[in-house]
């Protein structure tokens, strides 16, 4: 375990870290586990402390897990330079993935929203005891 005295603004807890960056304690704390971040430095009473890199990592994650990557892209990235060193020809075979899973999501929210549509126009109001609705999300349910 490293261990460091706290000198400054440039080492601050866990707690703060999360302020900065949104990011739930325990979200942190696994990330670490998983080895998304490095294992901390810790002060000589054995607290955590963190400086600019793993805010702007962390925060890098947060903002990659906001626009969908799984974490398994957003590792790759990470081993890729993360957000100062990596390349944009391996950034892009990445990207180029995950844009295409995106397409593919939004084709079946575009025909999701047109079956509700459909569905949700037929309905009753509760005139009667069918319900449209019920029907498409319990294919057994007796109507």
């Amino acid at each position: 375990m490293r261990t460091i005295t706290t000198s400054g603004a440039e080492n601050i807890s866990i707690g703060e870290l999360s302020r900065h960056t949104g990011v739930n304690i325990e979200t942190i704390r696994y990330y670490e586990r998983i080895k998304m971040l490095p294992p901390p430095p810790r002060t000589a009473n054995g607290r955590r402390v963190y400086g600019s890199a793993e805010k702007r990592t962390l925060a890098f994650i947060r903002r990659s897990r906001e626009l969908g990557f799984a974490l398994e892209e957003i590792r790759a990235l990470l081993n890729l330079g993360g957000p100062e060193r990596a390349s944009c020809a391996d950034v892009h075979k990445i990207a180029s993935v995950h844009l295409a899973n995106v397409r593919s999501k939004l084709a079946d929210l575009v025909k999701l929203e047109t079956i509700l549509a459909e569905t949700v126009a037929r309905c009753s109001d509760g005139a009667t005891p069918d319900c449209p609705v019920l029907d498409i999300l319990d294919a057994g349910r007796q109507g």
